[in-house]
């Protein structure tokens, strides 16, 4: 089992910056994929940034250039940095591990808000 927590989230003014943070606990060798999504009011949830154990980095075209994935070492704290954000980045943003057999984990999320 994995337990993901995230923080950080809150009230931004457009063109502003935020950093979350992501607790991960429990199995956390166990994963394979880990990184953050957002569902937006009245949409999916999507895929906003990934990182794996083998390096690899995906940003969503939406926030490339302006939100950074980052990890210690034991992949025990993800962060998002966002910046130059928008009113369009306000969502739910989720934290996400997903171990060697497709399983996601997924903490309870926590709101960010961009007011123009």
């Amino acid at each position: 089992q994995v337990q993901l927590a995230e923080s950080g989230g809150g009230l931004v003014q457009s063109g502003g910056s935020l950093s979350l943070s992501c607790a991960a606990s429990g199995s956390i060798s166990s994963i394979a994929v880990i990184g953050w999504y957002r569902q937006a009011p009245g949409k999916e949830r999507e895929l906003v940034a990934h990182t794996t154990r083998g390096g690899s980095t995906y940003y969503a075209d939406s926030v490339k250039g302006r939100f950074t994935i980052a990890l210690d070492n034991g992949w025990h704290s993800v962060y998002l940095q966002m910046s130059a954000l928008k009113s369009e980045d306000t969502a739910v943003y989720y934290c996400n591990g997903r171990n060697y057999y497709n399983f996601d984990y997924w903490g309870k999320g926590t709101l960010v808000t961009v007011s123009s």
